[in-house]
């Protein structure tokens, strides 16, 4: 277990760094493409060049596509420039010698520059909710929670804050695996246990009822000595 989480730790620590550099370079001029090709030169320079999800190393939406929630296997990049005010989430999909990475963000831009602390209050309350989600998702599951468990208690939480789950597939994670194929989803009818798996994401994509952005925020979690979820 400690080497898995080792191999893991050391790709998602490049996917957050990334991402945590991209926020700033984001500006008006923008497309979901140029966004999308930045993030993947940003992360060969650290000396990943491959992906584990499709053809998709970076999951890039923006604007009136980020509520839009597809698979990566049909995701073409848009053209649509970011403007004035919008939000911008990146999802990466980082491999390396088999070890995954799976991390995104939601950006927000404000005077075509990017913000760190958005003064609109959809922004604000959008990205305030993930944090508040996950924490909650922390406090929540034990080794026992089941993928089912976890469902139903995430839409609870994002209903009971006034958002709703845009997931195509009206999922909010899944087990990281050696193959793409063989991910198991926290979804309803999922009775084993999150403990089965060595890790395993969270990635509410969420949208405020009667709203008009879509906002992810997604990280890795492996359980501890102490057997709680702990952030890769």
């Amino acid at each position: 277990m400690n080497n898995l989480v080792a191999n893991h730790r050391a790709v998602q620590v490049i996917a957050k760094t990334v991402l945590t550099e991209l926020g700033p370079t984001i500006h008006r001029h923008d497309t979901e493409q140029t966004i999308a090709e930045r993030a993947v030169q940003m992360m060969a320079e650290r000396g990943v060049t491959e992906t584990w999800y499709y053809a998709c190393p970076a999951f890039v939406l923006l604007g009136s596509r980020s509520c839009l929630s597809i698979s990566g296997r049909d995701y073409k990049p848009s053209s649509e420039p970011v403007g004035q005010c919008d939000l911008v989430t990146v999802d990466l999909s980082p491999q390396k010698q088999g070890a995954w990475g799976d991390c995104a963000r939601s950006f927000a831009v404000e005077g075509g520059c990017y913000v760190a602390a958005p003064s609109n209050a959809a922004f604000k309350r959008g990205i305030e909710v993930e944090y508040s989600l996950h924490e909650a998702m922390r406090s929540h599951v034990t080794l026992t929670t089941t993928f089912e468990d976890l469902f139903l208690f995430a839409n609870n939480e994002i209903r009971r804050q006034g958002f709703e789950n845009l997931d195509f597939l009206g999922n909010v994670g899944h087990s990281i695996e050696s193959s793409r194929d063989s991910r198991r989803y926290i979804e309803k009818g999922n009775k084993a246990a999150l403990g089965d798996v060595g890790l395993f994401t969270f990635e509410p994509h969420i949208r405020e009822r009667g709203g008009s952005w879509g906002f992810k925020h997604e990280n890795i979690y492996y359980f501890s000595g102490e057997n709680r979820a702990v952030e890769l």
